[in-house]
């Protein structure tokens, strides 16, 4: 099985929608997808990521399954802090990033949230009930999570090409949560841009996948369709 996660276009939140770029650039995803195709398609709750998935539905003839799990509304939630600044996401804050690459924090492994810093939130839950979901979703394409090992049982055979339209936030914890590895590593390294997809392979050895990044937050399909390369309407990459 590939497993394509896509980023939501250029947003508006609020009202949860799309910029005309954003427009643009789901339009462009649709194009990419539909070289090769996709046979099933899941959506965010989130409206953002329900118009990004639209063209990819109206080329390819598909309906999407709605997944609230991954409505980054419940992420915002769970996985940011009150800092001097507003309310962040722990990647989008650089106290917490220069904490992420001190020795000590690093020897808390998997439990990280333990840190006095972060004493006060409960992200333990809200990565767990994230976990829950995806493990969930990979039962249904026939992929049982053994947790903490990297690696899935292959219940049932699958060779489909499955899409998630979904978010950044929520995109990170979800990285994190699949392919088992600790959410500091993901938030401080990893990011995702508007539109950009991410391809997982889901190979099959001997009744056991493991799965594996073949691309992360790719987008070839903004230079084919001559859009604005910025990140996230920052810096041109």
């Amino acid at each position: 099985m590939l497993f394509y996660y896509v980023r939501h276009g250029d947003p508006i939140y609020d009202p949860d929608s799309l910029t005309p770029l954003g427009e643009r650039q789901a339009e462009a995803v649709a194009k990419r997808l539909a070289v090769h195709g996709i046979d099933e398609v899941y959506t965010s709750t989130s409206n953002r990521a329900k118009l990004t998935a639209k063209p990819t539905l109206e080329m390819l003839k598909l309906q999407a399954t709605e997944l609230d799990f991954c409505n980054e509304s419940h992420a915002w939630q769970e996985l940011t802090m009150v800092t001097p600044t507003g309310r962040r996401w722990l990647f989008g804050d650089n106290e917490s990033l220069l904490l992420m690459t001190d020795p000590e924090f690093i020897r808390l492994g998997e439990k990280w949230y333990e840190h006095p810093k972060f004493a006060e939130y409960d992200f333990k839950k809200g990565l767990e009930r994230i976990t829950e979901g995806c493990d969930e979703l990979f039962l249904s394409l026939g992929y049982r999570h053994v947790r903490g090992t990297g690696k899935y049982i292959a219940e049932n055979h699958n060779t489909k090409r499955v899409a998630l339209f979904a978010h950044q936030g929520f995109g990170l914890a979800f990285l994190s949560c699949v392919l088992d590895i600790p959410y500091p590593i993901i938030a401080k390294c990893v990011d995702m841009c508007h539109s950009g997809v991410t391809v997982i392979n889901f190979n099959e050895m001997n009744g056991v996948s493991i799965p594996r990044m073949l691309m992360l937050s790719n987008d070839s399909h903004m230079y084919k369709e001559g859009l604005p390369t910025k990140y996230n309407n920052s810096i041109f990459i």
